[in-house]
């Protein structure tokens, strides 16, 4: 190795004498060489030792060497422990750690918590371990992944309460720790610089640029360089001490100026230090004219952060400039910069001047390695480097920039910016330092201008040829991906610091730099309107455009407004305010704007207007400005009003399918626009700046001549306008309403459009003006509004297993009293909400039994006016108002066909908020023009005054008009026109709009127009060219109150509604809520309380009121209207009765058809139940609709599902739960289940005994059984067929696949994968297949034998019997070969027949469990629905009977006879076998159909042998005394007349049966003793027989059921035995009182008792190879089990988080990326993980396959929800977690503590045992093996 290093070095000039040297250093040990250099140097003339070390550094940080070779790593950690061992020297450093903070560094996905309560800075964040070893309880806290990175602000009370910090660093515990000795970091000092060195000089030489030629791999040799960095990480993680070291070396000025160069002679370091200098060059970061300015300049340190920041500004090409527009824009743009820039030393030139700067500059060039970030931010703790680092992080901020822009990746380099940056500027304190050392923000907002300027292309508002404004782009890469939010959201974070942002709005230049940049976004993203074709290309540039303006605009804007609060801060809104308005005024000139704005265009993005509306109602509001002081001149206020009211406009424009050709997007705006993230920085400005305008006109000599209307052909414009006026007079959020009255508002409009879960409210209100985190004090928080408003209604389970969240419903009181709907109006995205919103408050109206009819928006009392704003109330009191309202009231009278219930509505509102609010001055002013209609400008006196004649003008083409001419004030234009006539200004925003609607306007109407106003310079265009008009005079002889009186007739369509004395008795209360009628009353009543003049007009016309009766009476309206209503009345009333009888179809359908989703409703439709009498049974086809029997040639189905199923193997002796281990003490043990006791004992036999016997001994299908359920539609089998093939060939997505023949049910739409024949209906013999006989017992069990005896005749070939065989086929396909193939050769006959009777023993046990474990609750049960044993069982019998036993081996002699054994392989002893099995296995080989007689005959015999193996494993738990007592008391009994039917003589025969063979009894004779200390009295006795005989009573009893159709009678738990006795005939007499019942009386011998017993042990007792302990296992067989359940859960979910979300797998070792957990048997497994696939299938569907026989349940770790997977498809469920507003939170998104819900929990449960997955989730996919 030495030599080839010599080799290395020989072209180097270096003095031998010091290889040689360096050479025998490098020969010794590595740690004696450390050791001996250590001691040297310790020494106080250490110059040599110094001399020694360097030139050994030389040789092993040779920087030439490849950076993968770890030896010099190596060297360093030796020299560096100074000969001890490194890890020893870790721990002894560690020791002296004095950091107070906790400073753990993340990096993204990691899970961190954040609390508002604690939190100081909103960016805080705390790791696991700090947070949990804190005190938050009761805080507003939540978990979070981390989406860039971060790290633990614990200890550090700058961004945090001290309060929270955790107890590790709320001890300070860095401050009693001993100083640490000289000599123990001596050698890092030395060493590390040139490790530091080494490690730059390494990324100055692999830095390629990216336009060269060569393919640049940046991390290539960021991975070589990973050990080395990791290297450094570790150092930063030994804590204080270390930290103060490494802060040392790397700001040191001094080390830098000496290493960086590099020797003289050495000429490797002189390229390197080249290649550092270029790399510097090409940044465009240092330019020539720059050198010479800089080197001028008196440098002073403070500014030296600032260095290079603004370095862009001179150097030209740094920026590919757009050649025409952007050329001049660019340096018109620069000069303004440079000379707003400080001092001359801010373009001071980006020079290096210590390690950290060049280290920062690398990594910015590699664009931020993860490792080299989270190595710099690990140093943070250190105070020192903190402040060195954010002065050089801010110094290289427009290089960080330019970096970003450039960059492929900008989305994780932006995350890794931020990661860095929120470090720094979250602390106040720092964030100031560098404000006022660096000029942080010029850079920042120069930064964000240059960023922006790269963007920018020419508006085309207004004057398109001639605009000289410049916008952003928003389809550039920039905006829409987002390139800019680090720095924005960088600028944001330092602006939420009061100190700095005083100091921004203090330096006015910076707020000029600051409104121009907000200029590049007024007016992006201009929509012009498509009236041609539709646009080809639907551009969502829009997304970029709204994230743009609320990012970059709004909430900078947000951030300087929290500081503008008080009266102290008056100064920075009038500056803010100031350049707002003189920013506006060059937009205004840029864009050529004068008076109009030019039509068919709108943008959405004003921000200029939105900052200084906000500015404008905070001075008021907070800061006790008077208005007057901010406003500019009124020609300025007119112009600021325009666009806003043009977007209103177009709101109204769009919601009327005017701007449909523009596609989609152009609604998506509209919606944006008001929806809650945007809303308070978009909408409510402008419409707040439309009210200022309104309120600054002086005096009311606004006019509204045109108002409201374009067209009256175009209602939903009419409605538009008219809502808008009752928006801008009655909204008030920023007119005087506090900040928790607006809150309240906010929520009781979103909760009266719909109940809303908490976070989706939270979500919904936007931010401000009330942050909703943390508490601001003096306000109401959140929570305490939603509890005075709202009620919680927990989340409710409906039966179809759709599940609810928890939600917030409106209190009745605010229902009542706070709903309002024009805020719903104002805050609806779809216009369905407000329908919703009014269908909700009828309900409650009906339901309160207030109104019972269709009720209207309820009037609202409006909060008072702030002083300043009292002008608002003028334009409700002015003329052209009032003329229009006098207008519209009479055409709704008069029927006109434009007017709609809802212009009657916000007519009636506009009259009211006039009377609610009154002017005080009431002295004549300047709007004469309008003297023709009214004398005054009050409301009140105008009410009643009459109008007799109206001039109108109609084409004298139409007759027809004239009979219904509507007088109108109204023309075709949208906008209003306000008119101040002092200036003689006009904005006619008329004649373009008359020019531009030009084709939708129907021009068949009557042009109709008031005298012209006298005013001056007006400028008037004559509308299109309509027909020629002329005037007409109409009489109208009407007031406003006139027209109320009959309109309020006309609604209650009685001809004097209003009596004249009505107004004495009316009482007011009832007119809050009801209809236009009481609105009208309403009205009547204010105004008459508020002028007597009034109430006398209202008696004199209620006196002598008339019907309608149109203008010179030529037509006869009235009748017409009369007609017209009662048609109205008949329609509806058809439509209800319609309604009704679809409601009661709907009903009766539900009823019949979704069985599943109704458990308990009806009793049983069993298909065996009622048809047994009949001679053949008819079924229904659900697809041709015919009905018929079910024939050989074509058979009938049913629809069933079948599905593999191991819940019954899942199923433990004890009741309880088995719990989720939480921790690694706790552990599941599966060993206690069904299917692993069934499989042992089934292995166990097949060692001893001959196999075809084993396998008739027992069921399998504990695992794996196949279960089959139908929703008991039938349908013709050739009728399914082809409906298969329309499923096939139809293209649409299933959620299932046809092709494994899924599909759903054609009626009740439930899934099925298969279809069971039902054979061909009941001869007529069914009656004496039935009736009971007195035949002798023995006579039947010969009968029986002979009919075993009978071949099993085949079938004839049909079409019944080949479906029979498909369905066999099918359901062997259903489950897995492994769950089939038991016997020792697989395939055999043997093992077939004993899968097809388990079939049957798995479908009858499964329906036991349903019914709940017993057959207590008779007949009526949904799982009886479900069930189609019958059919099944025809099935099986009929593929079961080609398997004939061998007469030799059938049981059925061994139970009812005595035989000789015979000595072959033993077969399995009769008291070994499972009795239910032999039950099945006889009933279905027995030839169908099978007499009631024989079956109650097997069923005896069969209880005969479960009774004495329930005395065997009796006998076995005794102690040996007792048994010996046992026995003698029973052998004195054997004598007696009934002693075959007494349990005392059978159990001693047993005893002393057994006891001749020395082996059952033996074994571990004194465990048992010990286990069972009780003493057996004669009813315990009793009791475990009844119990270990009851489930084969149950399940012959199910059996019967389904076979025969008897009924199951229900009975108490106590009568069970006797009941089920009784029922299966065992017991001719009445059922015995459950006290005294007497298990034995029931048995029934044909021949001696105790010869047959005594045969049955001597099979056991014969066994000579079986030991003790396993024959006594296979007689103790226990057949009870619990209920299957699912695990035990823990109440939070954060027991369950914690452990399992950094576990690893037990497979491959890793900690997964998704991990989840079975619920059925507590494995953890890694979802959709590469890691564990095994065969191409992943390991949560291999675990389904394994555990459940396809059927997996899994709570997925990382997003608290479940999926279910069926097969081969899979549903996300749901989560049965729900926070403590009953919400689930899937992901963890929102990351608040979790708790469980039982109910849904037990919902799960419930779906899984009773197999209804399939059915109750709709959602299914296909997982194709990939989770």
């Amino acid at each position: 190795w030495f030599r080839e290093q010599n080799a290395s070095f020989s072209h180097m000039d270096w003095p031998p004498q010091k290889c040689m040297m360096a050479a025998s250093l490098l020969r010794r040990d590595k740690k004696a060489t450390a050791a001996h250099l250590k001691a040297d140097l310790n020494r106080t003339d250490n110059s040599a030792a110094v001399r020694q070390l360097q030139e050994l550094l030389d040789v092993v940080l040779n920087p030439e060497k490849p950076a993968a070779d770890t030896e010099a790593l190596d060297w360093c950690k030796c020299l560096i422990a100074g000969g001890e061992g490194f890890e020893e020297f870790c721990k002894t450093v560690r020791s002296y750690d004095n950091a107070t903070l906790c400073g753990l560094v993340w990096t993204a996905n990691f899970v961190a918590y954040r609390c508002r309560t604690c939190g100081i800075s909103p960016c805080m964040s705390l790791c696991a371990e700090c947070f949990n070893n804190g005190d938050h309880t009761g805080h507003d806290f939540n978990m979070f992944r981390s989406q860039a990175g971060g790290a633990c602000d614990c200890g550090d009370s700058n961004v945090m309460r001290e309060s929270g910090f955790c107890r590790r660093h709320r001890l300070r515990t860095g401050e009693n720790i001993p100083s640490i000795p000289r000599d123990l970091l001596l050698m890092s000092e030395m060493v590390l610089p040139r490790f530091i060195l080494c490690i730059i000089q390494y990324l100055r030489d692999g830095y390629v640029e990216p336009d060269s030629s060569t393919e640049r791999d940046l991390q290539k040799v960021l991975q070589q360089l990973e050990p080395q960095i990791s290297f450094l990480e570790e150092l930063t993680k030994m804590g204080g001490a270390m930290r103060t070291v490494l802060t040392k070396i790397l700001t040191n000025q001094q080390t830098f100026k000496e290493l960086s160069m590099g020797q003289e002679e050495n000429l490797y370091a002189k390229k390197n230090y080249d290649k550092y200098l270029s790399a510097l060059k090409n940044s465009g970061l240092v330019s020539v004219e720059e050198k010479a300015q800089g080197a001028t300049a008196d440098v002073s340190v403070g500014a030296e952060g600032g260095a290079g920041a603004m370095a862009l500004l001179g150097n030209e090409n740094c920026f590919e400039e757009d050649q025409d527009a952007g050329q001049s824009v660019g340096q018109r743009k620069r000069v303004k910069l440079s000379s707003s820039t400080k001092d001359p030393c801010i373009i001071e030139s980006l020079k290096h001047k210590c390690f950290l700067e060049e280290l920062l500059f690398w990594t910015i060039k590699y664009e931020f390695p993860q490792k080299m970030v989270t190595f710099l931010l690990n140093m943070l703790p250190d105070q020192d480097y903190k402040i060195t680092f954010t002065k050089t992080f801010v110094q290289h901020y427009a290089f960080i920039m330019k970096t970003l822009m450039k960059s492929h990746e900008s989305d994780t380099m932006s995350n890794r910016i931020v990661h860095i940056s929120v470090q720094l500027f979250s602390n106040e304190e720092l964030a100031r330092r560098v404000t006022e050392e660096c000029h942080l923000l010029d850079i920042m907002v120069t930064v964000l201008l240059y960023m922006m300027e790269s963007c920018l292309i020419k508006s085309e508002l207004q004057d398109e040829e001639n605009n000289r404004h410049v916008v952003v782009n928003c389809s550039e890469p920039l905006l829409k991906n987002n390139t800019y939010w680090p720095l924005v959201s960088d600028f944001i974070n330092i602006l939420s610091h009061q100190s700095v942002a005083k100091k921004f709005m203090e330096d006015h230049s910076l707020v000029m730099l600051w409104m121009s940049f907000v200029s590049f976004f007024q007016g992006m993203n201009l929509n012009k309107r498509e009236l041609n074709e539709h646009v080809e290309f639907e551009s969502q540039t829009y997304y970029a455009a709204f994230a743009a303006e609320l990012e970059a605009c709004a909430q900078p804007m947000w951030g300087l407004l929290t500081h503008c609060k008080v009266k102290e801060t008056q100064e920075y809104t009038k500056t803010v305010v100031r350049y707002c308005l003189e920013t506006l005024q060059i937009w205004f000139d840029a864009i050529g704007f004068i008076d109009e704005p030019a039509p068919n265009q709108v943008t959405f993005h004003l921000p200029l207007h939105r900052y200084y509306a906000m500015f404008l109602s905070k001075g008021v509001k907070c800061q006790g400005l008077d208005l007057d002081c901010l406003l500019p001149d009124q020609e300025m206020l007119m112009k600021i009003m325009v666009h806003p009211l043009q977007i209103q406009a177009c709101l109204s424009e769009i919601h009327s399918n005017m701007w449909v050709r523009n596609g989609l997007q152009i609604k998506g705006q509209a919606m944006t626009y008001v929806q809650s993230h945007f809303c308070n920085s978009m909408i409510d400005p402008d419409i707040y700046l439309l009210q200022v305008r309104f309120i600054q006109t002086t005096s009311s000599q606004v006019f509204l001549r045109d108002c409201v209307l374009y067209s009256e052909q175009e209602r939903p414009m009419l409605e538009g306008a008219l809502t808008f006026l009752v928006i801008l007079t009655s909204l008030r959020i920023h007119l005087g309403m506090t900040d928790d009255e607006i809150l309240r508002a906010e929520m009781v409009s979103q909760l009266c459009m719909n109940d809303r879960t908490h976070s989706a409210l939270l979500d919904l209100i936007p931010e401000n003006p009330n942050p909703k985190s943390g508490i601001v004090p003096g306000s109401c928080s959140f929570e305490q509004m939603l509890s005075g408003v709202a009620d919680f209604k927990a989340p409710v389970f409906e039966p179809g297993g759709s599940m609810q969240q928890g939600m917030y419903t409106p209190k009745a009181e605010v229902w009542e009293k706070e709903f309002d709907p024009i805020m719903v109006v104002l805050r609806t995205v779809y216009r369905r909400d407000v329908q919703s919103a009014m269908d909700r408050y009828s309900a409650f109206l009906k339901q309160s039994g207030i109104h019972t009819g269709n009720p209207w928006p309820p009037y609202k009392e409006r909060t008072q006016l702030h002083p300043c704003y009292k002008g608002l109330i003028k334009l409700l009191h002015c003329k052209t108002l009032h003329i229009v309202i006098f207008t519209l009231l009479y055409k709704i009278w008069m029927d006109h066909q434009n007017m709609s219930e809802h212009v009657l509505c916000m007519v009636l509102y506009l009259i009211e908020l006039g009377l609610d609010n009154q002017v005080q001055d009431n002295k004549e002013d300047g709007e004469h023009c309008h003297d023709s209609w009214f004398p005054g400008t009050n409301l009140l006196s105008n009410l009643h005054h009459v109008i007799n004649f109206v001039r109108v003008r109609v084409p004298e083409t139409a007759p027809e008009v004239k009979k219904e001419a509507p007088p109108s004030t109204m023309s075709n234009a949208l906008f209003f026109l306000f008119q101040n006539l002092r200036e003689a200004q006009v904005f006619s925003l008329v004649a373009e709009r008359r020019r531009k609607f030009q084709e939708i306007i129907n021009r068949s109407n009557s042009e109709a127009q008031v005298v012209r106003p006298k005013s001056s310079s007006t400028r008037w265009v004559p509308p299109g060219t309509p027909p020629q008009l002329v005037t007409e005079i109409l009489e109208i002889r009407e007031s406003m109150l006139s027209l109320l009186i009959k309109l309020h007739q006309k609604l209650s369509s009685k001809q004097n509604s209003l009596s004249a004395s009505w107004l004495d008795d009316t009482d007011t209360s009832h007119h809050a809520h009801g209809d236009g009628i009481t609105a009208i009353e309403r009205i009547l009543t204010k105004a008459a309380a508020r002028s007597c003049q009034i109430k006398r007009s209202i008696q004199d016309i209620c006196g002598k009121v008339c019907p309608p009766v149109p203008p010179k009476k030529n037509s006869p309206t009235d009748k017409k209207a009369m007609d017209k209503e009662e048609r109205r009345q008949r329609a509806r009333e058809r439509q209800q009765k319609l309604l009704a009888e679809f409601a009661s179809r709907q009903k009766s359908f539900m009823e019949t058809a979704m069985d599943v989703e109704s458990p308990e409703t009806e009793a049983a439709m069993d298909l065996g139940a009622s048809e047994v009498m009949e001679s053949e049974v008819l079924y229904d086809c659900v697809i041709c609709g015919q009905s018929g029997p079910s024939t050989e040639d074509r058979p009938i189905g049913l629809v069933v599902l079948l599905q593999a199923s191991s819940v019954l193997g899942h199923r433990c002796k004890s009741t309880e739960a088995k719990n989720l281990p939480t921790s690694d003490d706790e552990h599941i043990y599966p060993a206690d289940t069904c299917g692993v006791a069934h499989d042992v004992r089934l292995t166990l036999m097949q060692r001893f005994f001959k196999d075809s016997s084993c396998l008739q001994s027992v069921s399998i299908g504990w695992d794996g059984g196949v279960y089959v359920q139908t929703c008991g539609h039938t349908l013709h089998i050739d009728c399914h067929k082809s409906y298969m093939e329309s499923l096939r060939n139809d293209q649409v997505l299933q959620g299932f696949s046809v092709d494994k023949g899924e599909f759903t049910c054609p009626l009740c739409r439930q899934f099925a994968n298969s279809v069971l024949p039902c054979r061909p209906g009941r001869s007529t013999e069914a009656g004496t297949w039935h009736t009971p006989t007195n035949k002798k017992m023995c006579m039947l069990v010969k009968e029986v034998e002979d009919l075993q005896e009978k071949l099993g005749l085949f079938p004839t070939e049909s079409n019944l019997s080949k479906e029979m065989e498909l369905v066999i086929k099918d359901i062997k396909n259903t489950t897995q070969k492994k769950y089939m193939d038991y016997g020792k050769n697989p395939g055999s006959p043997d093992n077939d027949f004993l899968f097809m009777y388990s079939v049957a023993r798995t479908n009858l046990e499964l329906e036991l469990v349903h019914r709940g474990g017993n057959l207590c609750s008779g007949g009526a049960s949904a799982a009886a629905k479900r069930s189609c044993l019958n059919q099944l069982f025809h099935v099986l019998a009929m593929h079961m009977r080609l398997y004939s036993i061998d007469s030799a081996y059938n049981p059925w002699s061994k139970l009812t006879q005595i035989t000789q054994s015979r000595e072959a392989e033993p077969e399995v002893p009769m008291l070994f076998r499972d009795v239910p099995s032999l039950l099945i296995i006889f009933v279905l080989t027995m030839p169908q159909p099978l007499r009631k007689e024989h079956f109650t005959c097997v069923v005896k015999m069969l209880y005969n042998l479960q009774f004495i193996q329930a005395l065997a494993a009796l006998s076995t738990k005794f102690s040996p005394e007792e048994r010996q007592a046992w026995s003698t008391s029973g052998a004195l009994m054997k004598n007696t007349a009934n002693s075959e039917k007494s349990f005392e003589a059978l159990l001693s025969h047993i005893i002393s049966e057994l006891s001749k063979d020395k082996t059952a009894y033996n074994h571990n004779s004194e465990e048992t003793s010990m286990l069972s200390s009780s003493v057996w009295s004669p009813q315990s006795i009793e009791f475990s027989l009844q119990q270990f005989c009851l489930p084969f009573l149950r399940l012959s009893c199910l059996l019967q059921h389904h076979l025969y159709g008897d009924n199951l009678t229900g009975c108490l738990e106590e009568e069970e035995f006797s009941s089920l006795a009784t029922c299966l005939g065992l017991q001719s007499s009445a059922p015995q009182p459950p006290n005294n019942t007497r298990s034995a009386s029931y048995l029934e011998w044909t021949v001696s008792a105790f010869d047959l017993v005594a045969q049955w042990c001597t099979e056991v007792t014969g066994l000579s190879q079986l030991q003790a302990e396993q024959s006594l296992t296979l007689l103790v067989q226990d057949p009870q089990w619990a209920a299957p359940r699912l695990l035990q859960l823990p109440d939070n979910y954060n027991i369950i988080f914690q452990y399992y979300h950094r576990k690893a797998c037990t497979v491959c070792k890793k900690v997964p990326k998704d991990p989840a957990l079975c619920l059925v048997c507590g494995a953890f497994v890694c979802l959709k993980g590469v890691c564990c696939k095994h065969q191409g299938i992943c390991e949560c569907v291999l675990h389904s396959q394994h555990c459940g026989a396809a059927t997996g349940i899994f709570l997925l770790i990382n997003a608290s929800v479940i999926i279910i997977i069926r097969g081969h498809r899979f549903c996300l469920w749901g989560s049965v977690y729900l926070d403590a507003h009953g919400e689930e939170d899937r992901d963890l998104r929102r990351g608040k503590p979790l708790f469980l819900c039982e109910e849904r929990y037990r919902v799960l449960e419930q779906q899984w045992v009773s197999h209804t997955f399939d059915h109750i989730n709709k959602r299914w996919g296909p997982h194709y093996n990939g989770l």
